[in-house]
């Protein structure tokens, strides 16, 4: 039966296979303490975690979590490299570190479900790293937006030189440019006419003939 300290280490290793981004067997046989910490130190700034387990158990785990191609990789002194981040900057970490101790040799790897062989792992170092990716994509959509642009203005500095020209070739041919004729000034308004005022009644005309005096009453 089982012993419980071997199951635990079983489900971490599991367990973190799962969760990493990509993990990295290496065989560390010959390094040193000192070294080992130094190559844990280089990792850090990649976000990868570089433990050591025994293979029995390390074959367990990758045998429950469905990853038996990773089996034949578990073969003397391994220690695994658990990425969480960009597995290039891991990748190139633990080139560069490869380069001055040779005794870490760099077995394969895992890259989200895919496998990854010695030689995909060399070629992922190669990758230039996320930062200069995305600065070239941007270059590239930047590129075209610049020339259209350009191209624009162009057309519009070659317009204007084209309107330019025909001006002039109509002048030397003697053709007088005239302005546009202004249209003639609008009349103003006529006011509103005034109520006439209404007419004087004169007085009825006196009569030439003098009022006849009261006839004398009969005695």
């Amino acid at each position: 039966m089982a012993r419980p300290e071997k199951v635990a280490v079983v489900e971490e290793i599991r367990a973190k296979l799962a969760d990493a981004d990509a993990a990295v067997l290496t065989e560390y046989r010959g390094l040193k303490v000192t070294e080992l910490a130094e190559l844990r130190g280089a990792l850090r700034p990649a976000g990868t975690e570089f433990k050591i387990f025994k293979n029995t158990l390390a074959r367990r785990a990758a045998e429950e979590a469905g990853l038996g191609e990773l089996i034949p990789m578990l073969e003397g002194p391994t220690a695994i490299a658990f990425v969480k981040g960009d597995a290039v900057l891991a990748a190139k970490a633990l080139r560069d570190f490869g380069k001055t101790n040779a005794a870490l040799v760099v077995k394969g790897g895992l890259l989200g479900l895919k496998v990854l062989t010695p030689a995909d792992m060399t070629a992922l170092a190669d990758v230039a790293p996320r930062e200069v990716l995305l600065a070239r994509l941007a270059g590239g959509f930047q590129a075209p937006l610049v020339k259209a642009a350009g191209l624009f203005q162009a057309f519009t500095r070659n317009m204007a030189y084209g309107v330019k020209a025909l001006i002039d070739q109509r002048i030397e041919g003697g053709e007088a440019l005239e302005a546009p004729a202004e249209a003639p000034p609008e009349a103003p308004a006529e006011a509103p006419a005034e109520p006439e005022a209404p007419a004087a009644v004169e007085p009825p005309a006196e009569s030439d003939t003098p009022a006849e005096a009261d006839a004398p009453v009969a005695e």
